[in-house]
Parts: C-alpha cells; structure tokens; sequence
C-alpha cells in the first residue's frame, strides 16, 4: 500500500481473540500505518471446522481485525460479521465474513491475494497480516510434565502452564512466518502486544521462530497492553509483573519496554456475575516485579465496562500510545542526530 509512505507513523499489532479488535478500531484513527499481525493457531468454532476442511488459515481472527480497521458502511460489516442460527444445521455458527475469506482464498489460491482484495472492497485503513500462511498447532506444556495440544483444549485442563510453542499440523516446528511479518515488525515505530489471551492469542505468535526473532532485533518500543482481567485455565492468579515475566521469558530475554496497566477497579457485582466463565478476577498489580523487569510503566483507569464486560477504553488506550510514539519518535531523531 502506498499509504505506507504518507503517514507518520508505523505499528505493528500482534495478537487475535476479542482484545485485538478493541485497540485496532481506535489505532485506524492515528496518522499511523497499521498492520495486524494475526494467530493462525485457533481451532475452535467457525474458525476450527472451516481450518480442517479447507487448506485456510482460521479466519475467525482475521475477519474480526478487518471489520475494526474497515471504513466501510455499518450494514456491510454487520453482514460479513453475521453468523448463521444454530438450528441451520448445515451453516450453524458459521460467520459470513469466515466463508468469504476462505471462499477467496479457494479461488485465488494465495491467502495474501485474498485478503488484499478483500481488504480493498472492504475499505480496510492498514494491513491484515496471518501470521503464518498455514494453520498451525498449538501446544502447551504444564508444569506437571503432561501435555495439551490445541488451542481449544489448553483452559479445559485447570493447570499451571509451563510454556507453549507452536507447530505446523503435521508437528515440524513453526519456523516461517507470513510475507511481509517481519518486514512490519522491523520498519516499525512501535510493536503492541495485546490486549488478550496471554497464552492463547499473543504467544502463539510469538513462538514462530521468525517472529520472535524479529521482536528480539526489532528498534521499536514493544508495548504490552496488560489484560485486565484474568483467565480461566491461563493466567488465573496472575499478577500484571507475572504477564510480562511469561512474555520476556518465552522470548529469552527482556525485550517488553513498557506496559499499559489498568488501574480502575472492576466493580464487585460484575465480578460475582460475570456473564461468561471464562474471566475470573481482575488482574493484581506488581509494580516493582515489573520494574525489576526493566519495563516503563504507565498506568490509567483503562476500564470500559461497555457491552456487558470488563473492556480496555479504546481511546484511552490508543491516546497513551500515541503519546509513546511521539517520545520513541523524538527519541530515535535524537539518536541519529549525534
């Protein structure tokens, strides 16, 4: 894309899930060029069923990050978002948005064809980037020695997680990401991380060997946008210095300069009835564990209790970093100068 070369700014956003979609609708207002960095290892839902009979990336992920980054007409994104009623049996659960993206894919054969014509028809302001051109497997090793493998079976099992990494299906390690990853993560300005499933959406990213070596190289400011709260079967007890501990732990090194910390209370009666169980607490502060970490911390009320849930405010969010870019900005000119 030519807007690459007309806008100010360059980020990078690595992660999936619901937490992605949050910070990419308010970053698409920034003079800045962005480009979604997107798991490939969900095998669940729409996204699961349509990865194992069609040779397609989960498009679960994807369609989401297209419709926050889309300028198109409300009615257009609510059709591609639409998903079919359960009781049509033979289309049950499956998203619109899904079926078009790996419909394109079928007919063009390149997965990054398709989704540069998809992007263009649906006006989307940046670039949507799988991380990977194939799906791959995630796998999680508990600190009990035991394994699980798929992303949709690691939060059944209630134990502590050890580390994860990512292979392909047929269980090579996951070495080569998408074209055009890389070459995001090290033209930018800034890497954010998150927010979401710390081990399910941000680390399977991560655990590509290409990606992560990138994020170990990369002069950017690699922010971490801290989950509010914690997760069933993930991080359950987490502190906010636990995160990032894992991050820099499975990258080999510290490489997180800073991290966004929510310090808004989540209010008790959404806690005690939350609509879903797949949140538990929120997220204990350790503000010297993560600065013994060599991480930048800011912290703000990130808390938007809006559509029935404990959310990161958006315009918040997006306004801190743009603050951060303008330092990192101001920062780098000044380096160069001497």
């Amino acid at each position: 894309m030519s807007e690459g070369t007309k806008l100010k700014y360059k980020v990078a956003v690595i992660g999936g899930g619901t937490g992605l979609p949050v910070i990419l609708k308010g970053l698409k207002h920034l003079n800045a060029c962005v480009s979604a960095v997107v798991t490939v290892a969900d095998d669940g839902g729409s996204s699961g069923v349509i990865r194992d009979y069609i040779n397609v990336v989960p498009p679960g992920d994807i369609r989401n990050c297209m419709v926050a980054l889309s300028e198109s007409d409300p009615l257009l994104l609510d059709v591609f978002q639409y998903r079919f009623d359960s009781e049509d049996a033979f289309l049950a659960g499956h998203a619109i948005g899904n079926l078009i993206i790996a419909a394109l894919k079928e007919m063009n054969g390149s997965l990054d064809k398709s989704l540069e014509i998809l992007s263009e028809f649906m006006k989307v302001k940046g670039k949507i980037l799988p991380a990977a051109q194939e799906p791959l497997v995630l796998n999680a090793l508990f600190e009990d020695g035991t394994i699980a493998v798929g992303e949709s079976q690691i939060a059944k099992h209630r134990k502590k997680i050890k580390e994860v990494s990512v292979t392909t299906r047929l269980g090579d390690e996951a070495k080569v990401a998408s074209p055009k990853v890389v070459e995001a993560i090290m033209e930018a300005d800034m890497i954010v991380l998150g927010p979401g499933s710390l081990y399910t959406s941000i680390l399977p990213n991560l655990m590509i060997d290409e990606i992560g070596e990138a994020i170990r190289n990369t002069p950017a400011e690699v922010v971490y946008i801290c989950n509010i709260m914690t997760q069933l079967g993930e991080t359950e007890s987490f502190t906010d210095a636990n995160h990032v501990e894992v991050l820099n732990q499975h990258l080999g090194g510290h490489y997180v300069d800073t991290v966004l910390v929510n310090i808004a209370e989540v209010p008790e009666d959404y806690i005690l009835n939350q609509p879903n169980e797949e949140y538990l607490l929120q997220v204990k502060h350790d503000f010297m564990g993560l600065r013994s970490q060599g991480v930048r911390v800011i912290s703000n009320s990130f808390l938007s209790m809006k559509n029935g849930g404990a959310y990161h405010d958006t315009e918040l969010v997006v306004e801190e970093l743009a603050h951060l870019l303008d330092t990192h900005k101001l920062y780098v000119s000044s380096k160069l100068s001497k």
